[in-house]
C-alpha cells in the first residue's frame, strides 16, 4: 500500500508548474468544485480563519477524490498544530512568519520523520492508510510525498536566506508579499522596489540551494512571477470569486 503521491510535487520535480487557489469558506462543496476545475492544489487557511479540524478532514477528503492536493496554513505553535493536517492526509503544509535558520531548524525537526526530523509517529491517522502501510515505508513516503513550505514575509529573514535555503528537509521557500510589505513599511505597495527585490531574492535563492519558489499574487502577474522562477503561484480565492460574482449581479441590477 502507498499514500497519494502529492500532485504538486509531481508536477513540480517535472519542470512544471503548479496552480493554487485559496479557500476560505468553511465547506468541503467549495473544495471540491475547486477541484473539479483542475486546479492543483487548493490553499486552506487555520492561521487567520477559525476551521475547525472536521472541516479541514473535509476539505483534503473532497480534493483528493479528484487528485488534488490541500495545501493548510498552520497557525504558529506545538508541534501538533504543524503535523495535524498531514496525520489528515493533507499534501502540505505552509508554515507562515519563518524569521531565521534556527526557526527553520526547528520546523524541519517537527515535520519530517528520521533522518530528516524527528516527527511524532503514529501510523493509525489517514496518511498512514491507517495502519495499513508498514511504519519504515509510511516514514519514508510522507518525507518523500508531503511538502513542507516555509513562508518568508517579513524582513527579519532575509539576512539568513541563503543559509535558509541551504536548509535540508523542506521543500519551497514561499513569499508573501502582504506582510512582507507591512515589515517595510509599505502595506499594499505591491510595486515597492524593496518588495519587488525581495520577491526576486527568494526565489533566486530558492532554485539555487534545489528548493522550489512559491508565492501568491494577482492572476494578471503570473507571467512575471514565472519568469522570476516561481513555479507553484496561488492565484486567487473562492470569496474574490464570489464577491466579484455578487458586485457584477448588482451592478446590472443597478443598471436596468
Amino acid at each position: 500500500m502507498k499514500m497519494r503521491e502529492s500532485r504538486v510535487l509531481r508536477k513540480l520535480r517535472a519542470g512544471e508548474t503548479a496552480s493554487c487557489l485559496k479557500i476560505n469558506f468553511g465547506d468541503g462543496q467549495v473544495s471540491e468544485l475547486a477541484a473539479m476545475t483542475g486546479f492543483d492544489c487548493l490553499w486552506v487557511d487555520r492561521e487567520h480563519l477559525a476551521q475547525d479540524w472536521s472541516v479541514v478532514s473535509t476539505h483534503i477528503r473532497s480534493a483528493k477524490a479528484h487528485d488534488v492536493d490541500v495545501m493548510v496554513r498552520v497557525p504558529r505553535g506545538s508541534y501538533s498544530d504543524y503535523i495535524k493536517p498531514l496525520e489528515l492526509d493533507a499534501a502540505g503544509i505552509l508554515v507562515p512568519h519563518v524569521m531565521s535558520l534556527e526557526d527553520a531548524k526547528s520546523i524541519v525537526k517537527m515535520t519530517r520523520f528520521h533522518p530528516l526530523g524527528k516527527r511524532a509517529i503514529d501510523g493509525g491517522s489517514a496518511d498512514a492508510g491507517y495502519t495499513g502501510i508498514p511504519l519504515t515505508d509510511y516514514m519514508q513516503q510522507a518525507n518523500s510525498q508531503r511538502f513542507v513550505i516555509l513562508q518568508i514575509e517579513d524582513n527579519e529573514p532575509l539576512k539568513e536566506i541563503e543559509a535558509i535555503a541551504a536548509l535540508e528537509g523542506y521543500d519551497m521557500l514561499f513569499f508573501g508579499p502582504g506582510d512582507f510589505s507591512q515589515s517595510i513599511g509599505a502595506p499594499g505597495q505591491w510595486d515597492h522596489p524593496e518588495l519587488l527585490k525581495a520577491r526576486r531574492l527568494v526565489a533566486e535563492a530558492a532554485r539555487r540551494h534545489g528548493k522550489f519558489a512559491a508565492t501568491s499574487g494577482s492572476i494578471d502577474s503570473l507571467k512575471d512571477f514565472l519568469s522570476m522562477g516561481y513555479q507553484f503561484v496561488n492565484v486567487g480565492a473562492d470569496v474574490v470569486g464570489m464577491k466579484n460574482y455578487c458586485q457584477s449581479i448588482q451592478q446590472k441590477i443597478r443598471e436596468a
